[in-house]
């Protein structure tokens, strides 16, 4: 087992292993440079330790954390290689890059099951439904709903306090089109921020908070905090976020693909392209490391068969889609 945590709450991170043993003033080392979503930062993160060790400090990666949104914005700039993102490229970014002449591979790397958590010292919440999460979050909301017995009143009158992933996020779009039904839809008087490992810590300090985040932050601390089981509607079950849930497609509406994203021009140097035959070869194993969701080896198999076809462009047509199970998204991968 690798030896990482994930709460570590930095914005780079660039292991050099065997550094030491280059003259920095002779030798030019390449950089890859990632960014984007921070759910898919711990991925990335292992990946880049662990290709950084196998190439002796003959390649650097830098992995940095601004979001899905603000990862986008930088590379539709050409200003990044990689850009982790924890929702599928939108609209808007995609003109974005068409302008800029940025053309990328879209790259399924794991599954997430977006988790909602609260405090353990909550006795009362065992599970909730997708509506009433929707009458916490949405627009409406603000300023309106802030006591426990106003979602159920069988709960108790005490504040809800909220944490929850910022504008830039993948994860805030995500979450908005699954439990609101559209992205960006919000209340705006909550507790944000991109690093996930900031909304860990708000819920772990307080009692009467909830948030959500991606499944490895919660698996990181599982002690300290409470997963919360989802149904989809009233009289359905519970489901609780986990691997089985999601590989078997009952974890709904809150399960979903997270990706890569590759410029097509920094494929062509040979570091990148080493480093993401690297990713997809070992991401069965690192991703369950991380404690997300690893895709199959074949599913893996066949990303790296579509990135040696230079299969450009995304399978979503930038519009936002949830409840995409394991399955639908390897067929859509399958058809070139």
């Amino acid at each position: 087992m690798l030896n990482r945590s994930i709460r570590k709450s930095i914005a780079m991170t660039a292991v050099l292993g065997g550094l030491s043993s280059l003259s920095m003033t002779a030798v030019a080392v390449p950089t890859i440079k990632a960014d984007g979503s921070s759910t898919v930062f711990p991925i990335t993160e292992a990946v880049a330790e662990e290709f950084q060790k196998a190439k002796k400090g003959t390649v650097r990666v830098t992995v940095g954390i601004s979001g899905t949104g603000g990862g986008f914005k930088k590379f539709c700039r050409g200003e990044t290689d990689i850009q982790d993102a924890s929702r599928p490229i939108l609209a808007g970014e995609m003109e974005s890059c068409k302008a800029a002449g940025i053309q990328y591979m879209e790259l399924p790397v794991a599954y997430d099951a977006l988790t909602v958590v609260v405090n353990p010292e909550n006795s009362w919440v065992k599970s909730m439904t997708v509506a009433q999460l929707k009458k916490m979050w949405e627009p409406s909301a603000q300023g309106k709903v802030s006591k426990w017995n106003q979602i159920d009143p069988s709960w108790p009158d005490a504040p809800i306090r909220l944490f929850g992933a910022g504008s830039d996020s993948g994860t805030f779009d995500y979450f908005t089109e699954a439990v609101v039904g559209k992205a960006k839809s919000s209340r705006g008087d909550y507790t944000a921020s991109e690093d996930d490992n900031v909304l860990v810590q708000g819920v772990i300090r307080d009692k009467n908070a909830l948030g959500y985040f991606g499944y490895a932050y919660y698996a990181e601390n599982a002690s300290k905090l409470k997963a919360v089981p989802i149904a989809v509607r009233e009289g359905k079950p519970a489901v609780a976020p986990g691997p089985n849930t999601v590989i078997n497609g009952s974890y709904q509406p809150l399960s979903r693909p997270i990706f890569i994203y590759v410029n097509a021009k920094s494929i062509q140097k040979p570091e990148v392209k080493e480093f993401v035959e690297f990713y997809l070869k070992n991401a069965a194993s690192l991703v369950k490391q991380v404690s997300y969701i690893p895709l199959s080896v074949t599913d893996y198999n066949l990303v790296l068969e579509n990135v040696n076809k230079r299969k450009l462009g995304s399978l979503f047509g930038g519009v936002p889609e949830v409840g995409v199970t394991i399955d639908e998204l390897m067929r859509r991968e399958g058809k070139l």
